[in-house]
């Protein structure tokens, strides 16, 4: 649990920085750029954090073997929060002039390290809490987080473009809040961190003396093809998802000169409930059945499938099995019906 609560709060605090990119950051850091270009330079102060996550997570990672997980998480939720909250108090480009993107991009720059260490401390301290038959599961839960954050971040800010600060008010001090915001997400999150003893592996390790002068050297050496064909697989997956959580889909859809023109706040609630949608589908959350049971009764299932084609090759009849496909929804109703 409390690394979903962390990894919730260290996303709400990256995905609200791609949503006000797109959709003021543009205008209120880049103007002199024209509106084409500072809309581009906007994205750009978004991706350049993918360039320092690898950083983040290599140092977590490092430290994390040397000091602790719980130290490492903590000190990546601070530095999260702490950008995020200085995003909100930051000159425009009509005050300071170009120090407002500078201290915008440095901001950026320390939310990406941040961002890669949370994932670097996050997953080995769920999957080394949990038991070895349970790590795998374990080590999804963090993944939670994504969606949950970025269901808080539209969420947050469309209540500030619907409600408390539609139109040009948004604009002149709107935006500031759902960054302000993470001034108390820090604090939830800092005492639900405190709280959790140290990971049990590293605390072996610790007593046994087992630590490693460079871990990441004898992670590459060791495992560097599967670390490299891991990272070149997932870069398709985060490509489509940035469209939306990198603030993209929200300016193209509420761009008045483009072709879809809608409003801020449908726009932001449609992400909103995409995000909630999303975590239908992610692992460990399950709203029929629970997943062991469903997947004792799939084995089921498939098995008399089996016993059905080995029965029949023997009667010399045909092995492919006859009726409709075994659906998700008939293990669950089996599921069920054994249940009661």
């Amino acid at each position: 649990m409390a690394t979903v609560i962390g990894t919730t709060i260290e996303w709400y605090d990256f995905f609200i920085y791609g949503t006000a990119a797109g959709l003021v950051f543009s205008q209120l850091f880049f103007a002199p750029a024209g509106a084409e270009i500072g809309l581009l330079l906007s994205f750009a102060t978004v991706g350049i954090s993918f360039v320092f996550r690898p950083l983040g997570a290599f140092l977590a990672g490092h430290f994390g073997d040397r000091i602790g997980r719980r130290a490492m998480l903590v000190l990546t939720l601070v530095l999260m929060g702490g950008a995020t909250s200085l995003i909100g108090l930051l000159p425009t480009y009509e005050t300071a002039g170009m120090l407002a993107p500078v201290l915008l991009l440095v901001l950026r720059i320390l939310q990406g390290i941040s961002a890669g260490g949370e994932w670097g401390g996050a997953v080995p301290m769920a999957v080394e809490h949990a038991p070895r038959d349970r790590r795998g599961r374990a080590g999804a839960f963090p993944q939670l987080g994504v969606p949950l954050g970025m269901l808080l971040a539209s969420g947050v800010t469309a209540l500030m473009t619907g409600v408390i600060a539609p139109g040009p008010a948004f604009l002149e001090w709107g935006w500031r809040v759902p960054f302000l915001l993470s001034v108390v997400l820090i604090g939830v999150g800092y005492v639900v961190r405190r709280s959790v003893d140290e990971s049990p592996v590293f605390a072996e390790m610790a007593e046994r003396k087992q630590r490693t002068t460079v871990p990441v050297v004898e992670l590459f050496c060791k495992h560097g093809l599967l670390v490299v064909l891991a990272a070149l697989i997932f870069a398709g997956n985060n490509a489509a998802g940035y469209m939306t959580t990198g603030g993209f889909i929200t300016s193209y859809a509420t761009n008045p000169d483009g072709p879809v023109g809608l409003g801020r706040t449908p726009v932001l609630l449609a992400i909103t409930g995409a995000a909630g949608l999303l975590l239908r589908d992610r692992p460990g959350i399950d709203l029929g059945v629970d997943n062991q049971a469903e997947q004792e009764a799939g084995a089921t299932v498939l098995g008399a499938r089996r016993e059905l084609g080995r029965r029949r090759s023997r009667e010399g009849t045909s092995v492919r099995p006859r009726g409709r496909v075994v659906t998700r929804e008939d293990i669950r109703s089996r599921t069920r019906s054994d249940a009661t």
